[in-house]
């Protein structure tokens, strides 16, 4: 079983913002799956369901960003999931508008809801689906700049973005990370 989880921070005023890219993507999963995430337990909002034949579990922790980890560890803990079975999607302000990067393991950089993953989850190890959001610019407040509201134009390239990570996370369940990552990074 896969524990799919796409970060960001629950609430109208989030929405839209970059930093709810994670949240943009399993919208868009679950869309193109004919899913619904209606259920709630450990902080999150989730559903359990079958996509290319994959068992899975989708979550969309409500915890607000910066405590994302204690939902994600809760839902592994109890399905027992296998750290290599977690896919985690979220914002990378690394990262141009409109695309992604696929990676097996990695530090959390400077975004706090992986921090708090990679400690309540106690390791480093487990693929994840970073969406570009773009670099603030100098002197830009990064806090506004990734839960701010963002242009039409800037919205289409972070579709894109978001359609880009929905694609790749399906092909990870199709075929695995390592095609995901050699037709998508």
């Amino acid at each position: 079983m896969y524990l799919i989880v796409g970060l960001g921070n629950p609430g109208k005023e989030y929405e839209f913002t970059r930093h709810n890219m994670g949240f943009n993507v399993i919208d868009k999963i679950i869309k193109d799956c004919g899913i619904k995430v209606s259920q709630s337990k450990f902080k999150g909002m989730y559903t359990q369901d079958s996509i290319n034949g994959e068992k899975v579990l989708i979550l969309k922790p409500q915890t607000y960003m910066n405590l994302s980890g204690e939902s994600v560890a809760a839902f592994r803990n109890f399905y027992k999931i296998d750290n290599k079975d977690i896919i985690v999607i979220y914002d990378d302000i690394d990262l141009d508008e409109g695309t992604i990067r696929i990676r097996k393991k990695g530090s959390s950089g400077t975004h706090n809801g992986m921090k708090s993953v990679i400690q309540c989850l106690g390791t480093e190890e487990f693929t994840r689906v970073r969406v570009g959001i773009g670099k603030p610019r100098e002197n830009e407040d990064i806090i506004k700049y990734v839960i701010g509201p963002v242009s039409n134009n800037i919205r289409k390239k972070l579709e894109q973005g978001t359609n880009l990570a929905a694609e790749a996370t399906l092909e990870i369940l199709k075929n695995g990370v390592d095609v995901a990552m050699n037709k998508y990074n």
